[in-house]
């Protein structure tokens, strides 16, 4: 996409400035674009792009089955540039029959407030983060057993998984009817993997918590180093404890032993996604040390974007 060279460069500096752990801003995205100009006629840029999912897709998950995302280019025009491509958007919509499994999206970097304002004006909320934690990992927690998991705990690893989007679905994405079966094609082969990537931890000789992570290379190009600085990074992909196992102290220690394998593996920094809106998580993770770099603003269905 052509986007303006003194909007580009304003945007990269945009970037920069709000946030230093960002990678450098990545080049434009290909898509419909939307062009608005401020009041003292300073240019501003969106490109559109839409993706529609079917029920077997795995990205369904997390996602609305039709989805408009908005990449904006505002530069230092702040609030009322991003106001301004927010409105082109919705009048975009107009023309458009979005139904009831659809949203409006926009991944933006967490500690823009100026942005934040024209987010929250416009109905979308922060149903999602990339969290990163940048510490040396912790200490052993005692007197909790945790273990490598392998392709006997299959079973128990997949009620686990999938009993966190019982919880999810009540105050982020909407929880879908096949969901153990999406995720169990990713759990099976990590499970069957050499390299351990799950983990679980025990008491009373009982599944009482899961872990299920991965190692990630960030390098330009990449969609992780469009996200994140160069490096290799651990990725906590789905962390779960059972229901009435919640606040026991079993999470943390599981979290210990994993940051230790992560580090131990290559990564001397980690990252995962979670739910603002979560009240469990959006706690728990920062108090392991993890805190947002980039925010998922949505508001579902697409055309009630204000």
């Amino acid at each position: 996409m052509d986007i303006a060279e003194p909007l580009l460069a304003a945007h990269r500096a945009r970037f920069a400035a709000v946030d230093a752990l960002l990678p450098p801003a990545a080049p434009p995205a290909e898509g419909e674009r939307l062009d608005a100009a401020t009041a003292d006629g300073t240019q501003v840029t969106g490109v559109l792009q839409r993706q529609r999912l079917a029920p077997g897709d795995v990205p369904m998950l997390w996602s609305a089955a039709d989805t408009w995302q908005l990449f904006p280019y505002f530069g230092a025009t702040g609030t009322e540039g991003a106001d301004l491509l927010l409105r082109a958007l919705k009048a975009r919509l107009t023309a458009e029959e979005t139904g009831d499994d659809s949203a409006c999206v926009v991944v933006w970097p967490s500690r823009d407030a100026e942005a934040i304002r024209a987010f929250l004006d416009h109905g979308l909320v922060p149903l999602s983060a990339v969290g990163v934690r940048t510490a040396p990992p912790p200490a052993a927690e005692p007197g909790v057993t945790i273990r490598r998991a392998g392709p006997g705990d299959f079973a128990a690893a997949l009620d686990l998984a999938a009993a966190t989007f019982d919880y999810t679905g009540l105050v982020a994405a909407p929880r879908r009817d096949n969901t153990a079966e999406l995720l169990a094609p990713s759990l099976r082969a990590a499970l069957a993997e050499d390299e351990p990537s799950v983990w679980l931890a025990e008491a009373d000789g009982e599944t009482r918590a899961f872990a299920h992570c991965a190692w990630v290379d960030a390098v330009p190009g990449s969609e992780a180093g469009e996200l994140l600085p160069p490096g290799r990074w651990g990725y906590v992909n789905n962390v779960v404890t059972a229901p009435g196992e919640r606040g026991s102290g079993l999470g943390r220690a599981l979290m210990a032993h994993v940051h230790r394998e992560l580090h131990r593996g290559g990564a001397t920094r980690t990252y995962l996604y979670y739910n603002p809106t979560n009240p469990l998580s959006s706690v728990f993770w920062h108090r392991q040390g993890y805190r947002p770099l980039w925010t998922t603003w949505e508001v579902r269905p697409a055309a009630a974007l204000r």
